[in-house]
């Protein structure tokens, strides 16, 4: 009898020792590489890299047959400048404009002045002015200016009720013809995803 108590109580150790283990923090330790980035991303009730893709594809394939860029004899200039995050989570934005700004670029079909380089631009300037030759020297002046400002805006509205979760965003660009100071152009896209909460325990 006393072994059976003995027994008893070393299994009950091991696993009470074991359900501790398994109830403890837990680390991602091993990992792969996802062959196809453009899967769906719906791991979680955030913004994820596919939302950005969906929206982008889509509002750019709008923009590029607008007639102020299909019906253009050049390829306009575009500035490319902020996307305000009017939601609740923290978003990368400036991601959001740099995959548009490489989906047009991809278009063929604009050109592109880089606001955040204006800074380097000028010291390049003035580092020329003094050490460089007559024949390589770049001198101000001579830029090419923007034809339109590029911006926009990205809203989210969250609803939850019982086990059942929806998100929805929406993501406006506006084009303004920096000569007029018209919008030539303004392209909307929404999404909404639906998640259903389970219970996580024992």
């Amino acid at each position: 009898m006393k072994t059976m108590r003995i027994l008893a109580t070393i299994f009950c150790s091991i696993s009470l020792l074991g359900f501790l283990t398994g109830c403890g923090p837990k680390a991602f330790t091993k990992g792969d590489y996802d062959k196809n980035v453009e899967s769906e991303n719906t791991l979680d009730d955030q913004w994820s890299e596919t939302d950005m893709q969906k929206m982008v594809q889509k509002l750019v394939g709008n923009l590029t047959n607008h007639r102020s860029i299909s019906a253009s004899k050049r390829p306009p200039v575009i500035m490319v400048t902020n996307l305000q995050n009017k939601t609740s989570e923290h978003i990368d934005t400036q991601s959001v404009m740099d995959m548009v700004r490489v989906e047009l670029t991809n278009s063929g079909r604009v050109a592109f002045v880089d606001k955040e380089a204006r800074e380097d631009v000028a010291a390049e300037y003035e580092y020329q002015e003094g050490n460089m030759d007559s024949a390589s020297k770049k001198t101000k002046g001579g830029q090419t200016g923007a034809d339109f400002i590029l911006n926009g805006r990205l809203d989210s509205i969250t609803k939850e009720v019982g086990s059942d979760k929806t998100v929805y965003y929406k993501v406006t660009l506006n084009l303004t013809n920096l000569k007029t100071n018209l919008v030539e152009w303004t392209g909307q896209d929404q999404l909404r995803k639906l998640f259903k909460k389970k219970r996580i325990g024992f």
